[in-house]
């Protein structure tokens, strides 16, 4: 069983965060030198609509966007020919006239983000496509704390870790949400009115959100369970589940918040799904890994082995509590927790807010892959 410090998302809008391989390509009829001529035509369309005063510093701001967009670019399959596509061409436009009306260097970073997003996933989505062009528009607009703030609250509700151990999963988030917290989170309720002028969040006068406590172990229902008690007949029902399965009885761990109970190495009972086993074996005097994906009936095992956890609602509650105290230990964890706890009123990310905050996650922590 491997235990790799990745993040994933769990359910509705999730999103795994993987690194994946880069390939590059030369592409026949647009290469770099004709993308970048191109770029450039369609500033000359976007400087238009500014007066010869403002040239200067349109320029340079300009030049620092296409800096850090064709880098991006070049690393993508097939990504250059989307500079023939008209629709690009007319969101490359939108784009100069946002980088050229900012002054934050970080925007520009974020235009490309966008852009590459728009390259990855719209090409036949035009929900995507619209989520995009309001992004593009509204970057110069949106303040560095609000921006910030949407981009935490998108994370809390889709990346999630997958690594086996407990403490591990809480160091993946620590290490996420480290990069995410870039400046002090805003309190009360103006930064949300700001997004919600915007079109990224919609506020709502029902209800409230849900308190980390209460959010994150139910998520997180791996972690945050009680398990099975060792030394009882429920232990030993449950390792002959497995052996009849043919599966190893290392799949039970000490459970790290409950000393005497044993749970699955899996951070939520859906990731059961994407288990495999790893077997060590030595080939030609080196040890590798072998990958072995589980069966359907297998993984009905394991699903069945989750459900004979103790349900006692005191037991539960202890690891919920222990659970939150290591959380807590964690500078940027308990920041999280402080602030998230504090949101005086419920919200929803728009599409529009999605694509934002993913597109600046991604300019803040590079492992983080494409919005699905």
């Amino acid at each position: 069983m491997g235990s790799d410090k990745q993040i994933q998302k769990a359910g509705e809008n999730s999103q795994q965060i993987q690194a994946g391989e880069i390939n590059i390509t030369n592409i026949m009829g647009i290469d770099e030198k004709r993308a970048r001529e191109i770029f450039n035509e369609m500033y000359a369309i976007a400087r238009r609509d500014f007066s010869k005063d403002a040239y200067e510093c349109a320029n340079e701001r300009v030049a620092q966007f296409e800096e850090s967009l064709m880098p991006k670019i070049m690393q993508i399959d097939g990504a250059l020919e989307k500079f023939a596509d008209p629709s690009f061409q007319f969101l490359i436009t939108e784009a100069h006239k946002t980088a050229a009306a900012t002054e934050r260097v970080a925007d520009y970073d974020l235009l490309s983000e966008l852009l590459v997003h728009r390259i990855q996933k719209g090409e036949r989505n035009r929900k995507v496509r619209a989520g995009i062009a309001r992004a593009v528009e509204i970057v110069d607009q949106i303040d560095d704390d609000a921006l910030c703030a949407l981009t935490v609250s998108h994370a809390v509700g889709s990346l999630f870790p997958i690594a086996n151990s407990i403490n591990e999963g809480l160091d993946v988030l620590e290490d996420t949400f480290s990069k995410l917290i870039y400046t002090e989170l805003p309190r009360g309720r103006e930064w949300l009115d700001h997004l919600e002028i915007l079109d990224a969040v919609r506020l709502s006068s029902f209800g409230g959100l849900k308190k980390i406590e209460q959010f994150y172990p139910e998520q997180l229902n791996g972690y945050a369970c009680a398990g099975i008690p060792k030394g009882t007949d429920k232990y030993d029902n449950t390792i002959s589940l497995l052996e009849e399965k043919r599966l190893p009885n290392t799949l039970l761990v000490d459970h790290e918040l409950l000393d005497g109970y044993v749970r699955l190495p899996i951070c939520t009972k859906t990731s059961i799904d994407s288990l495999s086993l790893v077997n060590m074996k030595v080939v030609n005097g080196r040890l590798e890994k072998q990958h072995f994906e589980l069966s359907r009936e297998q993984k009905d095992v394991l699903e069945e082995v989750f459900d004979l956890y103790d349900t006692n609602e005191e037991l539960k509650k202890k690891v919920v509590d222990r659970f939150m105290c290591e959380w807590k230990k964690r500078k940027a964890l308990a920041s999280l927790c402080e602030w998230w706890d504090n949101i005086p009123i419920a919200f929803q990310i728009t599409a529009v807010g999605k694509v934002l905050a993913h597109s600046n996650a991604q300019r803040c922590d590079k492992s983080i892959p494409p919005l699905e």
